[in-house]
C-alpha cells in the first residue's frame, strides 16, 4: 500500500483528485468507480471546478439503498446527479438498482456489468467500522455485488442525509470486496478522528472479515490518502 498522509480534508481532496485525472487523462476509455458519502464530496467540488474532460469515462457506482427511488432526494442516484452528473460529460453513468423488483437478479446484472467493464480506478471511503462500500464486517472477502442489512453504527453514521432516523433505509445493494478487490487501482480517502481506528486496524491488522477493508491488503495497487487525524493511531515510520 501507497500511504500519504497531508494535513486535512481539503488536501486529501486535492492529492485524490489529481491521482483520479492523471489515471483516466489520455486514455481512449476508462471505467471509474466512484463513492458516495461524505468523504468524496471535496473531490466532487474539485471536478465541478476544473471540468476535466471525462467524455471517455464510464462511472460505475458502489452502492445504492434498497427502497429509494432513483428522484428520491436521499437517493445516491440524486446524490451522484447532483454533485457531479448534472456538470460533466461522462460517457455512461452506473449505479446498483437499490428499487428493482427482483433485487437478486439487479445484483447479479450489475455484476456482469462490472465484469465486461472492469474498473481501471475505484474511489473508496471507509467507515467507521472498517466497511468498503456497504460491506459490513463479516463479509467474506470473495462477495460479488449483494444486498446487505446495514449495522446500526453505519445507520447512525448516515442518519444526517435524513429528514428522521426511522426513514434511514436497512439495508443496500453494494458492489462486494470481490468486486471492488478486481479493481485494477484503489484509491481509498478518510479523514478524522472518527476513521483514526479503523484506519490503524486496516493498514496493521491481519487480513480479517471483522474489518473488510483489510482486504485491501491482498491488493496490487492500493493508494490510501489520509489526514493526520485519521492516521493518528499509526506508527509514523
Amino acid at each position: 500500500m501507497n500511504i500519504i498522509v497531508v494535513k486535512n480534508a481539503e488536501e486529501i481532496a486535492k492529492v485524490a483528485y489529481e491521482k483520479i485525472v492523471k489515471a483516466f487523462e489520455g486514455k481512449q476509455e476508462f471505467t471509474l468507480g466512484l463513492a458516495t458519502g461524505g468523504s468524496p464530496l471535496g473531490i466532487y467540488d474539485l471536478f465541478r471546478q476544473h471540468k476535466p474532460n471525462v467524455s471517455h469515462v464510464m462511472t460505475v457506482n458502489l452502492d445504492e439503498y434498497v427502497g429509494l427511488a432513483e428522484d428520491d432526494q436521499t437517493s445516491y442516484h440524486t446524490y451522484m446527479a447532483e454533485q457531479l452528473f448534472n456538470h460533466l460529460n461522462f460517457k455512461e453513468n452506473h449505479l446498483p438498482d437499490g428499487n428493482a423488483k427482483d433485487l437478486d437478479e439487479a445484483c447479479k446484472e450489475y455484476e456482469e456489468l462490472l465484469k465486461k467493464h472492469p474498473v481501471d480506478l475505484q474511489l473508496l471511503g471507509l467507515g467507521e467500522n472498517g466497511h468498503i462500500g456497504f460491506n459490513e464486517p463479516g463479509t467474506p472477502f470473495n462477495t460479488p455485488t449483494h444486498i446487505v442489512e446495514l449495522t446500526e453504527s453505519t445507520r447512525n453514521a448516515n442518519k444526517i442525509y435524513f429528514e428522521n432516523e426511522e426513514d434511514v433505509p436497512t439495508h443496500a445493494v453494494t458492489m462486494g470486496i470481490g468486486s471492488i478487490l478486481r479493481a485494477k487501482e484503489v484509491i481509498l480517502i478518510a479523514s478524522g478522528i472518527k476513521k483514526a481506528e479503523a484506519v490503524k486496524e486496516m493498514l496493521h491488522g491481519k487480513e480479517d472479515i471483522g474489518c473488510p477493508a483489510t482486504a485491501l491488503q491482498k491488493h496490487s495497487n492500493v493508494t490510501i490518502v489520509v489526514d493526520e487525524e485519521a492516521y493518528s493511531l499509526c506508527e509514523k515510520k
